[in-house]
Parts: structure tokens; C-alpha cells; sequence
């Protein structure tokens, strides 16, 4: 039913965990290991594992876009290799996705101490990325509350659930962009096409959180690029959300 896209950046060991727990979960059919750079994996045993390996590195959208091409399931998930699962997400998710209208699903995201990450936001705009960047903000993200689920603007791309046919109507993530802001641009396009992003507050996932532009200038450089892409992009275009 879901097949899960892995990305691995040299992460080895990480993605090795990450496969062997995902394959436990009963509505996983299929994971796609994409190797990005060289590297030895040592990988479980399964014709439900396909992997990958890239000639040359390329970007977030690029490698889940590729490994959405080998995909035969009506549910595609792509995930980052730093996140960890302790109880089942799916179940929910995919009871999420029965609500008309919605085009991406996603979990509550906490990190190693179990603090709710800012994965479900409002669109940036310049106001809020001016005030980040003089004032130490961080950012507009929406506020969790009791409801079951909630419907963000955008959620972000360490996890999220498409419908097989939502994600070929957009043709998949803009490759234009270059490990950043491929995630807002997707809910972006599927906002624009009529389809929701939803939140699914009984679906949980852990996130050990590396933020590389924060420590690294090439990562910083294609931060910034992929932002100001972003906004050429929309600037005054955004969808109008109610």
C-alpha cells in the first residue's frame, strides 16, 4: 500500500535501522533506498527493498523524484533517514488521507526529548523571514491543539504521505530547488490544485534534528538560494487559506 523513500547521504548505519523498522510496519509494501553518495549498506534481506545508487549527488526533490519513479504503490512516503519510529504512524495517517480533499499527510514531529518540532507552519513570507533573521525568531508555525488534526499551510519533508496520483499531477517536487524549500513549494502547488495538507495529531514520529546551514557555509549558500527561489516564485501568488 505505502512505499517509503529513503535518502542516504553516507548515513549508513542510520538508514540500515530506519529499513529494518519500516519493514515491520504492515502497510509498508515497498522501500526505496536511494544511495546518493558511495557507500556499503548493509541492508536486510527483502524483494520489498529496492536501492538506488546515484552517479553523482543530487538534491532532496531530485532523489525522492527518482525513487518515486521506481514506486508501484498508491501511497508514496518520503522520509528522512534521522527520523525514528516507536509506534505505527500510518494507521492514522492513512485515515487522514480519507478525508476529502487531502493531497499530504503528515505526523507530529518531536525531537530526541520529545518537544513538538515547528514541522506544520504558515507559508514563509519576507515579513516573517526579516524578522527571523534580525530578531532571532523562529518563524510562524502553527499552534497544536486538541482537534485530531489540523490543516497547516505546509508540513515539513523529514516526513510525508502523498496519494500516488497527487504527487504525478504536480510531477513530483520542483528539482529547481536544492535540499531546502522543496517542501513548502510541494503544499504550495497542492494547495493551488484544490488539495489539503493535513496534520494528523495521533500519528507521532521522533526527529533527530541536524540543521546544516546553521554550522556549514555551503549548506548556508543553498539555504539561502533555494529561499530566494521561493520567492520569486510566489511572491504575491501564495494561495489564500481559510
Amino acid at each position: 500500500m505505502i512505499a517509503v523513500s529513503i535518502v542516504s547521504h553516507g548515513h549508513g548505519a542510520m538508514v540500515e535501522r530506519l529499513v529494518s523498522s519500516v519493514l515491520d510496519l504492515p502497510s509498508v509494501s515497498q522501500v526505496i533506498v536511494v544511495l546518493n553518495i558511495r557507500e556499503s549498506m548493509n541492508l536486510p534481506s527483502s524483494e520489498r527493498i529496492t536501492v538506488i545508487e546515484n552517479d553523482s549527488p543530487r538534491g532532496f526533490g531530485a532523489n525522492h523524484n527518482l525513487a518515486f519513479k521506481h514506486s508501484r504503490q498508491p501511497f508514496f512516503c518520503p522520509m528522512n533517514p534521522d527520523i525514528t519510529i516507536q509506534d505505527d504512524p500510518f494507521p492514522g495517517l492513512l485515515s487522514a488521507m480519507d478525508i476529502q480533499g487531502v493531497g499530504v499527510a503528515a505526523p507530529v514531529v518531536v525531537n530526541t526529548m520529545g518537544e513538538v518540532e515547528d514541522s506544520a507552519r504558515y507559508f514563509p513570507t519576507i515579513r516573517s523571514v526579516v524578522k527571523k533573521i534580525l530578531f532571532g525568531s523562529k518563524g510562524i508555525f502553527l499552534e497544536v491543539n486538541n482537534a485530531p488534526c489540523v490543516f497547516p499551510e505546509w508540513v515539513a519533508g523529514m516526513f510525508m504521505l502523498f496519494r500516488r496520483e497527487s504527487f504525478m499531477r504536480l510531477n513530483g517536487f520542483d528539482e529547481g530547488f536544492y535540499l531546502y524549500y522543496e517542501d513548502v513549494d510541494i503544499c504550495v502547488r497542492l494547495w493551488r490544485q484544490g488539495e489539503r495538507v493535513v496534520l494528523w495529531q495521533g500519528a507521532r514520529v521522533i526527529h533527530d534534528a541536524r540543521r546544516d546551514s546553521h554550522r556549514n557555509v555551503a549548506y548556508l549558500k543553498f539555504h539561502m538560494a533555494s529561499m530566494l527561489r521561493y520567492f520569486a516564485k510566489y511572491w504575491g501568488r501564495l494561495p489564500k487559506i481559510e
